[in-house]
């Protein structure tokens, strides 16, 4: 039996570790020259993996923490695919696209509030300066099921969308109210069988916890109803509450928010509840089927993490596309302007919008690697990180190794590896952060992300 109540003292500010090091580190000292040179020269043995950001929303959903743009006129998602299109014209300037791209993404924003024929539009322009796409890509978009019409599922199978995902976040009334997404569930159930009747094999599902009202019973029936959907792949999500960085999540009465032991109660019942209905828990946020092949990759330690999530496409270099995308190649973090019109004058110029990023030293890419296994894979085979970063693993993390001691209880460490254990999955963003080396230097009290628990 888990004490929840004694599980409270291990709630604290920490990443996700969606990237090492994280977003708050990038910065203008890895500059435009710098990154640009990096396009040119990467290895062009690695494949691409290609991340368009479609910013765009009619109104505002209350949790959602993504960049997003708000508007009801069609000229600006008009305007908006001509500056795509340009960014695509000077990418092509800095970057070989003829090398194979094996994913691509559409997110945003919502993808599916532009229409059939802008969607047409914007993947006939990608296609136009990278046409291969590999036998096995990954092709995928989110989707709102509120924003979904035949036309546009049509447009999306015949460019070869091979995967959707589609938000949720939860099925209750009363929570879907507060959180200003009506959303009720067979308009979700018609988006699914839209998907399905032409073609998409794999669908995820996207929760979240710890939102406004939401309790342990409420919980329950919104996870009755997502098995009856079937996905093949759910990611259920902890709440992001961070009102200094988005200002919508200010209307929330922080009071109406579950408390760290009623999070923890979700959690633990959700994991219990896929793993005993046919779905295997992969990192600490996603549930897959046996046969899916995110399962196939957690197994043999292949898993990867980044801004979308879990993926099987790892080594890869991913290249963000659109205001605000992020990249991510084997040395370097970029990311383009937030600001919409930052980033068209950046195009006017006739330069990518690149606005930061970092470079990433030897110590950066080992700790990324200890980081990544641990998240991906709640285990880290020792041997192999000493192999490849020729270091004696024991001597070189020994202080944090003496921070790890206070979680000794969730892992298990041996010569070879290191290995969470299943209560221990519900902390292993605490368990990472031992081996942060920048939040380190970042004092508790001044550390702004949002709660690991």
């Amino acid at each position: 039996m888990i004490d929840f109540d004694a599980y409270v003292k291990y709630s604290r500010p920490g990443p996700r570790y969606t990237s090492y090091p994280t977003a708050p580190e990038f910065g203008e000292h890895f500059g435009y020259d710098e990154y640009v040179n990096e396009l040119k020269n990467r290895d062009k043995s690695r494949p691409l993996s290609l991340y368009f950001h479609l910013p765009f929303c009619r109104s505002a959903c209350y949790f959602c923490g993504c960049n997003v743009i708000y508007t009801s006129k069609d000229n600006k998602k008009e305007r908006y695919i001509d500056y795509l299109q340009k960014e695509l014209e000077i990418l092509s300037t800095h970057l070989d696209t003829s090398v194979p791209i094996l994913q691509m993404h559409f997110g945003g924003g919502t993808p599916t509030f532009y229409s059939a024929t802008q969607l047409d539009r914007i993947i006939n322009l990608i296609k136009n300066k990278f046409s291969n796409f590999m036998i096995d890509a990954e092709i995928s978009c989110e989707i709102d099921p509120r924003f979904l019409n035949e036309e546009q599922i049509q447009v999306l199978t015949s460019h070869g969308f091979n995967r959707i995902s589609y938000g949720v976040q939860d099925f209750n009334d009363k929570v879907q109210t507060e959180i200003h997404r009506i959303q009720p569930y067979e308009v979700t159930k018609n988006a699914v069988d839209l998907a399905r009747k032409y073609g998409i094999n794999s669908i995820n599902m996207d929760l979240i916890y710890g939102l406004p009202y939401q309790t342990l019973k409420s919980f329950k029936d919104t996870l009755d109803k997502a098995l009856m959907l079937d996905s093949d792949r759910l990611a259920v999500f902890n709440y992001a509450h961070v009102p200094w960085i988005k200002k919508n999540m200010r209307k929330f009465d922080e009071t109406t928010l579950p408390s760290p032991k009623t999070k923890l109660e979700i959690l633990k019942y959700t994991i219990e509840f896929f793993t005993s209905n046919g779905y295997k828990m992969i990192g600490m946020d996603h549930f897959a089927k046996p046969n899916d092949e995110l399962f196939a990759a957690l197994k043999n330690g292949t898993l990867h993490r980044n801004f979308q999530g879990y993926t099987t496409k790892g080594g890869t270099d991913l290249i963000g596309i659109g205001v605000t995308s992020i990249g991510e190649c084997k040395r370097h973090y970029a990311q383009n302007f937030k600001d919409l019109a930052e980033y068209e004058k950046a195009i006017d110029a006739g330069r990518l919008p690149y606005s930061k990023g970092i470079y990433l030293s030897d110590e950066d890419l080992l700790r990324k690697s200890v980081i990544m296994s641990l998240m991906s894979n709640f285990m880290l085979d020792i041997k192999a990180v000493e192999q490849e970063f020729n270091i004696d693993f024991f001597t070189h993390f020994k202080d944090e190794l003496k921070e790890l001691d206070s979680l000794r209880e969730f892992v298990e460490i041996t010569s070879n590896k290191i290995e969470v254990n299943q209560t221990g999955s519900m902390l292993v963003r605490n368990i990472a952060m031992c081996f942060d080396e920048y939040l380190k230097k970042i004092p508790e009290n001044l550390r702004r992300f949002s709660k690991t628990i």
